[in-house]
């Protein structure tokens, strides 16, 4: 048992898509998240620029004790995994690809039209459909980078019709033409805008990564012994910019869940 927290961490506010699913499975569980919102978004970033801002997240992860470091952004998953894991090679660290890859693999076959969308660096880097293909060569695979999604969410623009004509923008033309019918969410700020997209494409199959990265989190704690054994208070959520947005989306996202959060600013950039 170890009772020492599961960091977490994004470019900004999507990873928290992924809090509540692992709050209400491992209630024991205590988390600390931290969004780079001072400086989302990642995805249209230097590869560069990208790893140094996540080697600074991971070493103030690190500084904080906890026992197991999530990486709850898609663009960091695609390019810095290996990087931190070398880094820190004694704390666990997960990606969010490796888990929706599997699920698509399993559930999906030939008959499949499978989307991926996400951030222009996640895409260009084809981790997604490298993984996918790893684990079931059948599958016919598309992929389209939506840049503008994220600071539209970032700026709490989701539920109007800005959000919804950016998504028919990008995605009208790459859903008709390649007649997908299962669709990726390969970025943790996507789920926010899942209603908005059923909305308009009602006939689609949605993957979110952001809840299947829960069974690889219960398959490392259960592993290496690193359940917690009460209930842990104490969830912290650091940003580098706490701006009205962040606190706003942190009590969008948790409203329902009935579990209270504090909210702390840290700034990497004087620390480094």
């Amino acid at each position: 048992m170890d009772n020492r927290p599961i960091g977490f961490f994004d470019s900004g506010l999507g990873g928290l898509t992924c809090i509540p699913h692992l709050m209400e499975t491992l209630p024991n569980e205590r988390i600390i998240y931290f969004g780079d919102t001072a400086r989302t978004p990642y995805g249209s970033k230097a590869v560069s620029t990208i790893k140094t801002f996540s080697c600074e997240i991971a070493d103030f992860l690190e500084s904080e004790n906890v026992k197991l470091i999530v990486i709850a952004c898609n663009t960091v998953s695609a390019t810095c995994l290996d990087d931190l894991r070398k880094r820190h090679p004694n704390t666990p660290i997960l990606g969010i690809i490796s888990p929706a890859s599997h699920t698509v693999a399993k559930r999906c076959n030939a008959d499949n039209r499978i989307g991926i969308i996400g951030t222009t660096v996640t895409i260009e880097s084809d981790a997604y459909r490298r993984k996918i293909l790893r684990y079931n060569p059948d599958l016919d695979i598309y992929s389209a980078a939506c840049p503008v999604f994220v600071p539209l969410i970032e700026e709490g623009i989701i539920k109007n019709e800005i959000m919804d004509l950016s998504i028919k923008y990008y995605l009208d033309q790459f859903i008709s033409y390649n007649k997908i019918d299962t669709l990726v969410l390969g970025c943790t700020h996507y789920p926010l805008i899942r209603e908005n997209i059923l909305k308009i494409y009602p006939h689609l199959d949605i993957i979110d990564p952001s809840s299947e990265v829960l069974q690889s989190i219960m398959d490392t704690l259960d592993s290496r012994g690193l359940y917690a054994d009460a209930p842990q208070e104490g969830n912290t959520f650091f940003a580098s910019d706490l701006s009205e947005n962040f606190i706003n989306m942190i009590n969008l996202i948790f409203r329902n869940t009935g579990f209270t959060v504090a909210f702390k600013n840290f700034d990497l950039e004087r620390t480094v």
